[in-house]
């Protein structure tokens, strides 16, 4: 079976504070994308083998694959264990902010528990999901949008009725999730820097995670002033830990040509991608 595997945003993602276990208490809404990645997954039968494959190099295909770490999840809950074959077709660029491999991941549940008569139910994956990655259950759920909390595992369905046009540009560099946490704390605003909730029809967009990680690359908050110095710009932002930007538009066509000219900004370095929330 083939199955689209989508990209994601934060509209907004905000920091509460660390927790005795190390992770941070987060309120967040997750918005998924018509962009995204395709994931085939084919059930072999009884057996051990699993073959794992992508189409970025770059990928590990090793147990440290969430996809990867996904199936085995599933092969432990269930009891089950097979023969699968798997393969990733990115469009979804790592270490962006985006999603990508906790989407894949969930794609995966989804599709090794239709593939072997559904033993599981959607609250199982869900917490299944959970232990794989905070943004994995969100993915599994059949809305839009949603809502995190706790760690952002926590799931639940948000109302979302628009469906947003919107540039998403990724420098050459990725950010570690941890890293972009573990300096939350300790960060400082720059000055000069927006960084208060941008109200919107669907909400106030806001990153607590800007801070630390605009700290550190300074090209992103060049990026957020010349995105929202843009006249086409409703509003614009981090998406999660980074490194993405993305601003939002009110039309397709002002998406495609706010991407031209980031291009043009950026001088080539970035990757730049016009898309639409999904609805």
């Amino acid at each position: 079976m083939t199955f689209h595997s989508p990209a994601k945003i934060n509209l907004w993602l905000r920091i509460l504070g660390k927790r005795s276990d190390g992770f941070h208490e987060v309120q967040t809404r997750l918005c998924q994308l018509a962009l995204g990645d395709t994931v085939d997954v084919e059930h072999l039968g009884p057996g051990k083998n699993v073959a794992l494959t992508c189409s970025d190099p770059t990928v590990p295909m090793d147990e440290s694959n969430l996809a990867m770490k996904a199936l085995r999840a599933f092969e432990n809950r269930t009891g089950r264990q097979s023969s699968w074959r798997v393969h990733l077709e990115k469009k979804i660029p790592a270490g962006a902010g985006l999603g990508g491999g906790s989407s894949n991941a969930a794609t995966v549940l989804k599709a090794c528990n239709t593939l072997v008569g559904s033993p599981l139910s959607l609250a199982q994956l869900i917490e299944l999901g959970a232990q794989i990655g905070s943004d994995v259950p969100c993915f599994l759920l059949q809305t839009p949008a949603a809502d995190g909390a706790g760690r952002g595992e926590q799931v639940a369905p948000a109302e979302f009725a628009w469906k947003l046009p919107l540039v998403l540009i990724k420098p050459p560099f990725p950010i570690p999730t941890p890293w972009a946490y573990k300096h939350w704390a300790s960060s400082k605003e720059i000055p000069s820097v927006p960084y208060a909730p941008q109200l919107c029809p669907w909400g106030a967009m806001v990153n607590d995670l800007e801070r630390p990680v605009f700290e550190k690359h300074l090209l992103l908050p060049s990026l957020k002033n010349w995105l929202l110095d843009q006249g086409e710009v409703r509003a614009a932002l981090m998406s999660g830990s980074g490194s993405t930007m993305f601003a939002i538009t009110d039309t397709t066509v002002q998406a495609a040509e706010l991407a031209e000219k980031a291009r043009e900004w950026c001088g080539g370095t970035a990757w730049v991608c016009p898309t639409v929330t999904a609805g």
